[in-house]
């Protein structure tokens, strides 16, 4: 097992003591960007530092354990303690092993989740409410909170678009690798001969952006009002309550109506409008560096999908892992940690060999 880099714990334990005494400044809690910024980077460091002092304790321990073996009259009970002492340094060593892999700096955000119906007309948005109705019942049972931002209904009662803002404990890290295309297979209502339908639904997890990250100029921005379309209520679809903002610089176009009131959906749109802009310039930023990763949404055809729900089978596999699930009826009911604990399992596990190979090549002569 290979050591620990000491130099760099010991480093990141003095910057998490540094940023304490930092937030405790009137300066920096005068200043709500860097004080923001600090207390992310503090957050970031929390679990690592405190796996490092449970770490140095126990290597401190197994150092004495090992030392009182030559002494006769403390050499029973240091054996007694030295192999849960070892399996607990060892967990620890793996443990922050990962810890220190490049973390993505906005897994602790609130997550904007949208989806939007892709290849199979109808059917397709009846998927996308189901998609969206999955992750609503996964947020009850993780104590999330769901707000919904922006919708479009279709004819037949699906979804041709929702947006909605998730807030909780890492919702980005647990949501992050739902991003892409989902298909389904199977029967629609109106198939009247019974044959089995493929259609799909998009998703995109964005995290959330505060005014404070992304700065937008009024200059930049095309607003537009009209009466809100579709079902509603006479009070929303008779007054000039819908709200549709144009990001000229970017040509990013974000529509809220779901509010009867103008202003409350003013300021959803341009909620959503920072967190497509965060995501936007994150996106370049990786592509410039190349990164793994890219952009997570496709145009909607089939041959991207991510991740395949065929109800005929009862079915769920995850194309990204080859992961197959006979409980379809479980996941949709918001039952997905099986599945996004795989899927992070996967991540890091891609990253740990990445380090390690990067390790053995920087040390060859």
């Amino acid at each position: 097992m290979s050591r620990l880099p000491l130099d760099r714990l010991e480093a990141l334990a003095a910057r998490h003591a540094e940023l304490d005494e930092l937030l405790a400044r009137p300066e920096v809690a005068a200043d709500p960007r860097r004080a923001a910024e600090l207390g992310r980077e503090r957050a970031r460091l929390d679990e690592l530092v405190t796996a490092y002092r449970q770490w140095s304790e126990v290597h401190r321990r197994l150092e004495e354990d090992r030392a009182a073996l030559s002494d006769p009259e403390l050499r029973a009970v240091a054996l007694e303690e030295l192999e849960g002492l070892e399996r607990r340094e060892a967990a620890l060593e793996e443990k922050l092993r990962e810890l220190l892999l490049p973390a993505d700096p906005h897994d602790e955000r609130n997550t904007v989740l949208e989806i939007r119906a892709g290849t199979g007309g109808e059917e397709a948005a009846l998927f996308a409410a189901d998609l969206f109705r999955m992750y609503c019942r996964y947020a009850d049972r993780v104590g999330w909170k769901v707000e919904l931002l922006s919708s479009s209904e279709a004819a037949a009662g699906g979804l041709k678009e929702v947006i909605a803002l998730v807030r909780g404990e890492r919702v980005y890290s647990r949501l992050r690798f739902e991003a892409g295309v989902h298909r389904v297979q199977r029967v629609p209502q109106t198939e009247a001969q019974g044959r089995i339908h493929t259609s799909t639904a998009t998703v995109a997890v964005l995290p959330e952006a505060d005014e404070i990250e992304v700065q937008i100029r009024d200059e930049d921005l095309e607003i537009r009002t009209a009466a809100a379309s579709g079902p509603g209520g006479q009070g929303v679809n008779t007054t000039n309550s819908a709200v549709q903002i144009l990001h000229r610089p970017t040509g990013i176009l974000v529509r809220c109506q779901d509010e009867r009131s103008q202003i409350r959906n003013r300021a959803r749109a341009l909620q959503v409008l920072r967190a497509r802009l965060l995501e936007r310039e994150r996106h370049n930023r990786q592509q410039a560096e190349r990164d793994e990763r890219r952009g997570m949404v496709g145009t909607g055809e089939r041959s991207e999908k991510i991740r395949t729900y065929n109800f005929p089978q009862n079915r769920v596999t995850d194309h990204r892992i080859g992961l197959t699930l006979h409980r379809l009826g479980e996941i949709l009911d918001g039952d997905l940690d099986e599945l996004l604990d795989a899927l992070r399992a996967r991540h890091r596990a891609e990253q740990l060999a990445a380090a390690e190979a990067s390790s053995v090549s920087g040390s060859r002569p």
